[in-house]
């Protein structure tokens, strides 16, 4: 009885001084679940002043310096392709981001942390491995890593583990992960580095090519959000949108109205990949799979998921039902979170 009390007493404390956390290390932007709630959504980027090589913000903070620095201070993305590119950069961001779980929290002693991270399908053990040292040095006792595609698929609400075929499209910042899944496994999969960067690279280069304008990133970025299309004719697609940039033949500011079927064709050759690559998956896979795809069709996840008129292009491609995903922003981050709370019933698709 005693024995008893002492634990379930001493069990906050334990708590106090650990937690478990699920974290969507993505390109664009990161997801960190804890105690089962979304509690940081930022972009991934940090702000550090370079002659103290101190970091001066991270996320939304840093992300509103982008482009608008000065020779002191350095916007930095870690993250390249879906992998971590700027090792050190990427550690003070994860640990930055941790940091903002509990900013109300005042704690005498460090916080050890479980964590499992998403990592795309197409990585290798070189690119898992600086994942999971960013992952050690900003304080996990514990790191396991998931896949996207089966992250998005959990989050989702599908049964990994029945033996039936489900294809997950995960098109996320970096890059677009598309995957056959049945028995807690990965059975066909495609990972290839296009994927919203590349539309908003696209972009830059359209608007440059055919306007005579030079737009920043966020500019690109705030385009393809608002007026991003898969096709050029669509049932009551989004208004005109205004772009402000540089005129590069007389170098003053200006502002032109930019509308969908122009950036439909600006991105066409990337969503084409996308296309291309999807294909590809449902070519190697099992006849028996295809007959459940054919029958449950293809999820689309991630932020590449929202672009107007894709779900319609791919259907039209595949003659197959496009599903997107509720909240496509956050299925993987979802999914990562339910692995995490049930590692025991996971522990199949997890790495450590």
């Amino acid at each position: 009885m005693f024995i008893n009390t002492w634990i379930n007493n001493n069990m906050g404390i334990f708590d106090f001084f650990s937690s478990d956390i699920a974290i969507d290390l993505g390109t664009a932007n990161t997801l960190i679940i804890h105690k089962g709630k979304v509690v940081v959504d930022e972009p991934s980027i940090i702000a550090i002043d370079m002659n103290t090589n101190k970091v001066l913000a991270i996320g939304r903070e840093a992300m509103q310096m982008h482009e608008k620095t000065h020779h002191n201070i350095k916007t930095i993305r870690p993250l390249k392709d879906g992998v971590i590119a700027d090792f050190h950069a990427a550690e003070h961001m994860i640990r930055g981001m941790i940091k903002m779980i509990d900013k109300d929290k005042k704690s005498w002693f460090p916080t050890s942390h479980r964590m499992v991270i998403c990592i795309p399908s197409g990585i290798t053990e070189v690119e898992k491995r600086a994942v999971r040292d960013s992952a050690e040095h900003a304080g996990a006792k514990e790191v396991y890593m998931i896949h996207e595609p089966i992250a998005a698929a959990i989050g989702i609400g599908i049964n990994i583990s029945q033996p039936n075929g489900s294809m997950i499209v995960d098109i996320g910042g970096g890059t677009t992960e598309i995957a056959v899944i049945a028995l807690s496994g990965i059975v066909a999969d495609q990972s290839i580095r296009v994927a919203g960067d590349s539309f908003t690279k696209d972009i830059l280069d359209y608007m440059r090519r055919q306007h005579n304008l030079l737009i920043g990133e966020r500019t690109a970025e705030r385009v393809k959000i608002e007026i991003g299309s898969a096709l050029t004719e669509l049932d009551g697609g989004p208004e005109d949108y205004e772009v402000r940039g540089r005129d590069l033949m007389t170098g003053i500011p200006k502002v032109i109205k930019i509308s969908y079927p122009e950036i439909a064709f600006a991105i066409d050759k990337s969503v084409s990949k996308i296309e291309e690559a999807v294909l590809k998956a449902l070519e190697i896979s099992p006849p028996e799979l295809s007959a459940d795809i054919y029958e449950n069709g293809i999820y689309l996840t991630g932020g590449g998921a929202m672009l107007h008129g894709l779900d319609r292009r791919l259907s039209l491609k595949t003659k197959l039902p496009i599903h997107i995903a509720e909240d496509p922003l956050r299925a993987v981050v979802r999914g990562t979170g339910s692995a995490l709370k049930e590692l025991n019933n996971y522990k199949s698709v997890l790495m450590t």
